[in-house]
């Protein structure tokens, strides 16, 4: 096993950082690092906006749910997806792209590019020592987070990605089987060998938050991600996007 797979089967979100920033060269080597990335079509349908003005992180701390970690950290990335640039290459051009770029195959295409170049630059921060979270809670007000880092029409900010020095590493949660992940050929719809799998996990689950909270917890993750689906939050979203004219 070389170290790039060890760097990334030993990630874990970290919540707690040092009081110690980026230094340049490190947030430029994390940006190149998630422009490498592979794009569909070399059409790179993304922008990243660091956010060094403390009082720009505090606000979006806020917006996030009050999460200290999104104010207190090495560095601040939010990754958006980007078709606000193809607006500005259709003047350049004098190409009508107008129908192409609010259709839902290029909406789909940002929010892939953007995703993707996330991905590596968590990779690469990771394999500088650093600890990385992603911050979805962004999501709760993209009206106000497009306010504090004036982003215009069709920019949508998707997620933030929190870098920096870990004070503190929690153990690893255990993820789904890979049998219940990986299918051959087919999707494989055994509903009772899928819920056979599932309570195994479930198991697996409960004993690691038993293990972490000392018995305070120990919920399953079926349990978990049924409490989150049944919640009706980020309703707003589909009229959020249409008033960026995408996905149309």
């Amino acid at each position: 096993m070389n170290e790039t797979i060890e760097t990334i089967l030993k990630h874990r979100s970290v919540r707690q950082f040092q009081e110690k920033k980026l230094t340049r060269e490190q947030i430029e080597t994390i940006v190149r690092c998630a422009q490498a990335a592979s794009t569909s079509s070399f059409v790179q349908a993304y922008t990243i906006i660091g956010v060094t003005d403390q009082s720009k992180k505090q606000q979006l701390a806020q917006v996030a749910g009050n999460q200290k970690y999104v104010a207190d950290n090495g560095h601040l990335f939010v990754f958006c997806a980007d078709l606000h640039r193809y607006d500005i290459i259709s003047k350049m051009e004098n190409v009508n792209m107008e129908e192409s770029i609010a259709s839902t195959e290029k909406f789909m295409v940002a929010l892939i590019d953007t995703a993707l170049a996330a991905q590596n630059a968590a990779i690469a921060a990771e394999s500088l020592g650093l600890g990385i979270c992603y911050i979805g809670g962004l999501r709760n007000n993209l009206e106000k987070v497009c306010e504090i880092l004036k982003t215009p029409k069709r920019v949508i900010p998707l997620f933030g990605l929190v870098v920096g020095y870990p004070e503190k590493i929690n153990e690893q949660k255990p993820r789904l089987p890979l049998n219940h992940i990986y299918h051959e050929n087919t999707y494989q719809q055994n509903e009772e060998a899928y819920i056979t799998q599932l309570n195994a996990y479930n198991k697996t689950i409960r004993d690691y938050y038993n293990k972490r909270t000392n018995g305070k917890r120990k919920d399953s993750w079926t349990g978990q991600v049924s409490a989150t689906f049944a919640m009706k939050n980020r309703m707003y979203m589909h009229d959020f996007i249409k008033e960026h004219h995408l996905n149309k």
